[in-house]
């Protein structure tokens, strides 16, 4: 218990600060320390530098160590210095002792009841011999930022009792064997920032009580054999930052008391399978930042207690399935940067205790999703609770579906009322529109799973990723995208063969066109549908994330989806874009060259000009989609990382606003369009007119014949009285 107390100390400092009845202190994020004081997190290379980054002690961490251990005395309440000789320019508070940045260039001669002594940041370049032998009650000594250079072998002979040295950011490169024999009470040794190439077995002569060991940034190339022979009791190992090429077996063959290993940033190119098998009580393991491309599939296996291992930056090329099966009190695993090609569930399935994964992408969360905290959080798509992982893209998704929907649906039903002079080109414009309509169902499809599972995506995202549904919404997508690119290309040809070449006889006519489009139909519908033939060879093609869309590319992805996805987005549609690029140039030039003909031939070709400009627009709009996707996939083909969020707003934004822009485009805007909109429109208005006018006319005869016989009736009897009355003559 009493080995793994300081690692606990570390891994839950939350438990060790309500021990000590202090305030909670903030959850340090990965790569953070906790201060001494426990209440602010600091960088992981400011910890044990011996600068007081926290503003509250000497040594940070040794603070917090020492506090566990009972190694510190209780908080001084007094200034009063207790030392009766010392440097005039230094500092004294009861029998400690701090000449910092002093301009001294040798130990100074001080009381021998010094119990702590600090001389950083001076110009002490060399220790004689027994320069420290008669402050028998030394116990911390701070030599760090003097550029030391040379260390006598009996430098610190007669400190029995010392407890803690700093020797870090100094210039020593050898330390001779037997330096520290006479430290049996030191604990603490940090060696950090000194350019040594080698250390041997007998330098750690007499360390008996050793409990921290860092020699960080050093130029270490190999380790002793059994280093931990002479060091019993040491508990934490840092190494941080060497030149160490290889372990072996049997290098910590005698460390059973070390529970904290870190051998980040060297040159590590294998470990043999029971380098570890000693560490029994190794609660804490970092091989980050090496050489390492192969695990073997037992070297974890006798570490029981270990709760965190960082792989992170290794070129490794792939994980055993049982890997990790040992391990079942891990609770952090790091293993970013590191690609996965034969990730699966059972990789991480045994580690039940996991709480926190760090991955590459976020598409390897969907493989562990037991762990309560994976980073990253999102790839910019979908999050850890939600597939779509911001209001703004559940909002666009909706509102483009539903425009897209509904235009194109408007245009097919306008173009079928409203007869066209051409019908060939408004049965291209109907079946694009029928193109462009898919992508809105797709994205239907995704706002209502997106609703599905909301705020539990990450219980479901494999599943999801791997389903019939999700992958025939890829397959709608990739479908209605490609059909859309080939026909606006034969739509772009057609013009130009009319406006470069006006009188040849080589326009498609009805049953040419209708061969071509089912042609684009058809190979649209085959290079949406190839991925699904062999998974072997494409993998999982259209479930590479949560709106199954491939359009990113992904160093595990198979080779065959890799090389298909490129060949698509950077081969057939970027082929297609410098087409339509190439014809309207070409067009642009001849309309010029035509200007200054006759006025018969600009009337020949005007309505066909006016066509080309409406096309221009909407090239201009398909460029601004398509240009994004194209700067992405060449990108990610050179290996440069991708923000997420650039790939949601093109999957999501872009590549649907392109289908919902077609009709208005295509339709609503053209001249065309307009006059027949207007020609309807004045036909109604007048049969509207003529109705009530007629209404109007009809009750006003009615009227006019009404008063007609009232008044002829009473003419007649008013001439019928007269004859009655009249006198016969």
């Amino acid at each position: 218990m009493f080995l793994l107390l300081p690692f606990i100390v570390l891994i839950d400092v939350k438990d060790f600060a309500q021990t000590q009845g202090s305030t909670i202190p903030p959850l340090c994020q990965k790569g953070y320390f906790p201060c001494g004081n426990l209440t602010k997190c600091l960088p992981q290379a400011f910890h044990c530098d011996g600068v007081d980054d926290c503003g509250n002690d000497t040594s940070g961490w040794a603070t917090i160590f020492g506090t566990v251990l009972g190694n510190v005395n209780n908080v001084t309440l007094t200034q009063e210095c207790f030392l009766n000789q010392y440097p005039q320019h230094c500092d004294c508070k009861e029998t400690e002792l701090e000449c910092v940045n002093a301009g001294l260039q040798s130990v100074p001669v001080i009381s021998t009841n010094v119990t702590l002594l600090s001389l950083k940041k001076n110009k002490i370049h060399s220790l004689p011999d027994k320069v420290f032998t008669k402050y028998k009650e030394l116990k911390k000594i701070f030599l760090q930022h003097n550029c030391l250079r040379h260390i006598s072998r009996k430098a610190f002979f007669g400190l029995y009792n010392l407890q803690i040295l700093y020797l870090n950011h100094n210039c020593i490169t050898t330390l001779r064997p037997g330096v520290f024999k006479d430290l049996h009470q030191l604990t603490w040794l940090i060696l950090d920032d000194n350019p040594i190439t080698r250390i041997s077995q007998q330098l750690f002569t007499g360390l008996n009580s050793l409990f921290f060991l860092s020699m960080v940034n050093n130029y270490l190339e190999a380790l002793p054999t059994q280093m931990c022979t002479q060091m019993p009791q040491l508990n934490w190992m840092d190494l941080e930052g060497n030149r160490i090429k290889y372990l072996t077996n049997s290098t910590f063959l005698s460390c059973d008391a070390l529970t904290v290993l870190f051998l980040p940033r060297n040159q590590i190119d294998f470990v043999p399978e029971k380098t570890f098998s000693s560490l029994k009580n190794l609660g804490e393991l970092d091989l980050s930042s090496n050489m390492i491309m192969e695990l073997p599939v037992h070297l974890f296996k006798d570490l029981k207690l270990l709760q965190k291992l960082n792989l992170s930056s290794n070129p490794l090329l792939y994980l055993h399935k049982n890997q990790f099966g040992s391990l079942k009190q891990l609770q952090s695993l790091d293993l970013e940067r590191i690609e996965i090609p034969n990730i699966n569930t059972g990789i991480f399935q045994p580690m039940r205790n996991l709480s926190h994964i760090y991955f590459k992408n976020f598409r390897y969360c969907s493989y562990a999703p037991h762990v309560r905290i994976c980073m990253p959080s999102t790839d910019g798509i979908s999050s850890f609770e939600d597939l779509l992982a911001n209001n703004i893209l559940r909002i666009f998704v909706w509102v483009i579906a539903f425009i897209t929907c509904f235009g194109n649906l408007s245009v097919i039903g306008m173009r079928s009322f409203i007869k066209a002079e051409n019908t060939t080109h408004a049965m291209s414009i109907k079946i694009l529109c029928c193109a462009d309509c898919l992508m809105g169902v797709y994205l239907f499809f995704i706002g209502f799973f997106d609703i599905k599972y909301r705020g539990q995506y990450q219980k479901y995202a494999l599943l999801w990723m791997e389903s019939l549904p999700c992958r025939l919404m890829g397959f709608l997508a990739m479908l209605s995208t490609e059909v859309s690119v080939l026909l606006l290309t034969f739509l772009t040809l057609e013009k130009f063969l009319v406006i470069v070449f006006p009188f040849s006889n080589i326009r498609p006519g009805k049953r040419q066109t209708l061969v071509i489009l089912i042609c684009i139909w058809t190979l649209g519908f085959l290079i949406a549908v190839i991925p699904f033939w062999s998974e072997d060879y494409f993998g999982n093609f259209y479930g590479k994330n949560g709106v199954c869309f491939p359009l990113y590319y992904d160093q595990t992805e198979d080779i065959g989806s890799r090389g298909y996805s490129l060949g698509i987005f950077l081969g057939v549609n970027l082929l297609a874009f410098l087409i339509i690029v190439f014809s309207y140039i070409t067009m642009f030039c001849s309309i010029q060259k035509t200007a200054l003909q006759t006025a018969e031939v600009r009337n020949h070709i005007g309505k066909e000009v006016a066509v080309a400009n409406r096309f221009f627009f909407i090239v201009f709009s398909d460029a601004i989609c398509w240009i994004p996707v194209f700067v992405v996939k060449i990108l990610s083909l050179l290996k440069v990382e991708i923000p997420g969020t650039i790939t949601s707003w093109i999957v999501i934004f872009f590549l649907p606003v392109n289908s919902a822009l077609n009709p208005i485009l295509y339709t609503l805007t053209t001249s065309f369009f307009k006059d027949k909109l207007k020609q309807l429109l004045h036909k109604h208005r007048r049969k509207s007119v003529f109705k009530i006018k007629k209404k109007s006319l009809s009750t006003s005869i009615v009227w006019t014949d009404d008063s007609s016989s009232v008044k002829l009736g009473v003419l007649n009897k008013i001439t019928l009285g007269d004859s009655i009355m009249k006198p016969v003559s």
